[in-house]
This record gives structure tokens, sequence and C-alpha cells, in this order.
């Protein structure tokens, strides 16, 4: 319980501050308990990392005011033209900026954080922007934690 409890607050953690990593925390895990605690432990850090993504998310909607994002937004390089095709392919295309989402949140390319705001930015819905993401999250992080527990299962001991 403890663990699965500390799995959610690194995540949330981690979710807000993208430095931190919950990726080598659950793999760190899977040397100390046993897979139903991974399980759990992967749920919860999916809901962490959920309900980390949704400050960016309201960054992008323009209901928290990011400094940082209006300087990076308009000064002129790849990062502010990626983001511009994005936006309109999103717009344009709404399946697309879902799917997008799925990617990224499963995979981490592009980079989430990003895609957290792009769904912001394009108006996603907020409840559809949280179900994929605890999702591709908790499907990413299942196969994260019981990857390695099923290798580590077929070493002689």
């Amino acid at each position: 319980m403890v663990e699965t409890l500390l799995a959610f607050v690194v995540a949330t953690a981690a979710g807000l501050v993208p430095i931190l990593n919950i990726e080598v925390y659950l793999v760190g895990a899977v040397a100390l308990v046993d897979d139903g605690a991974l399980v759990a432990m992967a749920v919860a850090a999916a809901v962490g990392q959920t309900l980390g993504k949704i400050p960016y998310y309201y960054v992008g909607k323009g209901t928290i005011s990011a400094p940082w994002l209006r300087r990076r937004a308009a000064t002129p390089g790849k990062w502010s033209a990626r983001m511009a095709e994005w936006r309109a392919k999103a717009e344009a295309r709404p399946a697309w900026g879902a799917g997008l989402l799925a990617l990224s949140s499963f995979a981490s390319v592009p980079p989430f954080m990003v895609v957290s705001v792009l769904a912001g930015v394009v108006r996603m819905n907020l409840v559809l922007f949280c179900v994929i993401t605890f999702v591709t999250r908790a499907a990413r992080f299942l196969i994260l934690v019981l990857a390695p527990a099923w290798a580590l299962s077929y070493l002689p001991g």
C-alpha cells in the first residue's frame, strides 16, 4: 500500500517537473515488490502522471499564465514552427490530435509535456485528454514493470 501511494506521489511530481523520472522509480521497484504491487504501482503512477499533466493542459488553454511558454512561442525557431504545424493539424483533424496525444503519452515522442500544452491550445476536451493520458500511461507503465519482472522470473535462482 505504501509503495502504491509513493508511486502516485512520485508520478505526480514527475508529471509536473520534467527532470524527474517515474520510469526509473518503477523499474527500481521491480526487484523489490511482487507483481500485484507492481500492477497497483503502475496504475497509481498513471493516475499521478495524468494529474501532473493537467496544469500543462491549462497552460495551453490560457487559464494558467506561463511566461516561459509565451517567450518560447514568440521566439522564431524549430519549436514554434513545429508547434504551429501540430496545432493546425490537430485543429483540422481532432482524431489526429487524439492520436498524437496517445502516441506522445505512450512513447514520449513528441515530448509529452509539449503535447499536453498543445491539447490545451486546441481546446481538446479535458475528459478526453485525461482518459487518453491515463490509458496510455497505464499501458506504458504496466509494460515497463511487468516485462522486467517476467524476465527476472526466468533467471535461475
